[in-house]
């Protein structure tokens, strides 16, 4: 058995969408027949909560990478000495990095290395030099124009992990307890629709006023609606829930806002970190998606969907945080009622809203 490390420094979403490799990395088998299940996720801070839900992580290692996160901590020596001494101590043999198309593996490969990593798979439109063992090219090994989840799929097999028979590739996360009773308790009132209005980067939220009305539409349709949103969301949450819908704003963590989703008929979004937890528990997902990163690449994977949001707009590929377009039409075009249509579709597709108790089989 190999112990084998598997990088991915970014948020919550892009670690879920990480899960079907590490899955690969974890249980696939390799052209010799051995299974190295002995898998060390190193994340970034955003992203430690997500990884510790993720099937198939012997251990997860939170490291605060200056290139990455956001704001960036100084690069000093304690901080690179401190990841080359865990990757020593761990007696780690394998790693294999995980990177968007924006990202380079090469800067986490040359301290990988200094680590006395034998084997490092990664992909670098960049000359690797000595650094990586196995290089897939971008644009010539493989299309970037396809989802993250097939992009991190194709990383772990070039190092030679595939999924193991029976694996569909979706996103998946461990069942746990929820310890606040919060999604015990919403399932037992009914059936529910979840909007979540807030997101980290302001160019992929949508107005909080649209999504008031949205969820004033969909209580006037005689749907129960749920609003959930981060600590620092109260009172965007607030806002949007108005005088009837359920405000769990600031008062979910992690695990139990998987529940929540889980239990969800239809999760409404934007394109942020529960759009993907959404996907990873099943839920079918209405996604307000800005069009500054590529829908095809970071839409919600493997579930029902509907896509709202003109793809088109001129921020496209922008990669902006704050919207570069007056008035942010990207977004703010779509209509609540084009939202509740949405959902009215993704709920058409199963037998119906009052029947549909979701059963969470991670």
């Amino acid at each position: 058995m190999s112990r084998v490390l598997v990088a991915r420094l970014d948020g919550m979403g892009d670690v879920l969408l990480s899960g079907p490799a590490l899955r690969a990395v974890a249980n696939g088998s390799r052209p010799d027949g051995s299974r190295p299940n002995d898998v060390v996720l190193l994340c970034g801070p955003e992203g430690s909560s997500a990884a510790e839900m993720l099937p198939g992580v012997t251990q997860v290692h939170t490291w605060a990478c200056p290139w990455i996160v956001n704001p960036a901590p100084p690069p000093t020596q304690g901080m690179t000495n401190a990841l080359i001494e865990f990757v020593r101590s761990s007696r780690i043999e394998e790693a294999v990095i995980l990177t968007s198309f924006h990202q380079s593996p090469l800067p986490l490969a040359l301290l990988l290395r200094l680590a006395g990593v034998q084997k490092i798979t990664g992909a670098s439109t960049d000359y690797a030099g000595s650094l990586l063992d196995v290089r897939l090219k971008p644009g010539e090994d493989f299309p970037e124009d396809q989802p993250e989840v097939v992009r991190a799929l194709t990383i772990a097999e070039a190092g030679g992990y595939v999924l193991p028979n029976g694996d569909d590739g979706k996103l998946r996360i461990t069942s746990g307890p929820d310890p606040e009773g919060v999604a015990e308790e919403l399932a037992d009132e009914g059936p529910y629709i979840v909007v979540h209005p807030g997101a980290a980067a302001p160019a992929r939220a949508w107005p909080a006023l649209h999504n008031a009305a949205t969820v004033e539409l969909l209580e006037a349709y005689g749907h129960r609606v749920v609003v959930t949103g981060g600590p620092g969301e109260t009172s965007l949450t607030a806002t949007v829930a108005g005088p009837s819908a359920r405000n769990l704003g600031g008062g979910t963590n992690l695990r139990t806002l998987a529940a929540v989703l889980a239990g969800a008929a239809v999760v409404v979004t934007g394109n942020t970190g529960p759009a993907h937890l959404a996907a990873a528990v099943g839920t079918p997902v209405v996604c307000l998606f800005a069009p500054v990163v590529p829908a095809i690449r970071w839409a919600p994977y493997g579930v029902p969907l509907e896509l709202l949001g003109d793809q088109e707009a001129a921020c496209k590929n922008t990669r902006a945080r704050v919207c570069p377009v007056p008035g942010h039409p990207c977004l703010s075009s779509v209509s609540p009622e084009q939202v509740v249509e949405a959902v009215e579709r993704l709920l058409g597709g199963v037998s119906s809203l009052s029947t549909r108790r979701k059963v969470w089989k991670p």
